[in-house]
């Protein structure tokens, strides 16, 4: 089974513009995002999926720089840019990653991907029960749920946050949730707002090797440094229906 991990980015974020790329310890968070998910082993073909805007003209360049498979796409209607890239890399599986998780954890996407390949269902995810922090979000489909759900799902933030039909649907998919040990549901690592993006620096900024640290390195991190959790403990995520 061909597995391909399409990380989407776009240089157009509402609340944080231009986020994909800002500078996190000497590399963009782009990069940091790459390479952590390149440090899974179950992760396959890695690429991006941007979108046609000439704003993201440099996103291409940086996927250029860090010699990784790109894709083009809507900007808005993010399944059918997932949907032309898994068909352009020949994807029979599809993990979703989003550039706005620079402490994606390796381990975890592993963990997804690898019960996936047990199961054997339509679609996993470490997301539809919430045990780990938001941002160490993985989920994986196989081809033919990608291309159901491109075919049949209609509303805008079906669309906008590629898998809610799929999830949505328990009845047509078959669909399979992966959690882990404890429940860390409380902490926020994703990058949506300047809050967000103090805390991930700081973090950054912590450990003695930026490139390999793991998430359990994070979590004794803040269990030593109580305070960096409040840096964005205020940040709200957004709707699902907000897009």
């Amino acid at each position: 089974m061909k597995l391909v991990t399409i990380i989407q980015a776009r240089m157009g974020s509402t609340r944080l513009p231009g986020k994909v790329l800002l500078d996190l310890r000497g590399k963009t968070v782009l990069a940091r995002v790459v390479e952590r998910v390149r440090r899974s082993k179950l992760a396959g073909v890695v690429v991006v999926a941007t979108t046609t805007e000439p704003a993201d003209d440099v996103i291409v360049d940086e996927c250029r720089r860090l010699c990784l498979g790109v894709s083009r796409g809507s900007e808005h209607d993010v399944l059918d840019r997932y949907y032309h890239a898994a068909r352009q890399f020949g994807a029979e599986a599809i993990i979703r990653i989003t550039s706005d998780c620079p402490l994606i954890e390796p381990e975890i996407v592993d963990k997804t991907v690898q019960a996936f390949l047990s199961f054997r269902p339509d679609y996993a995810s470490n997301t539809l029960e919430r045990t780990y922090p938001r941002g160490l979000d993985a989920e994986i489909m196989t081809w033919d749920a990608l291309a159901r759900c491109w075919r049949e799902a209609q509303a805008f933030y079906q669309r906008s946050h590629v898998t809610p039909y799929i999830y949505e649907n328990p009845d047509l998919f078959d669909i399979l949730r992966v959690t882990g040990d404890s429940d860390q549901s409380d902490l926020r690592w994703t990058l949506d707002t300047p809050e967000d993006l103090a805390f991930i620096r700081a973090v950054y900024a912590r450990m003695r090797n930026p490139d390999m640290f793991s998430w359990r390195d994070v979590l004794a991190l803040l269990q030593r440094e109580h305070g960096l959790v409040e840096l964005n403990q205020h940040s709200l995520q957004k709707a699902l229906q907000e897009g």
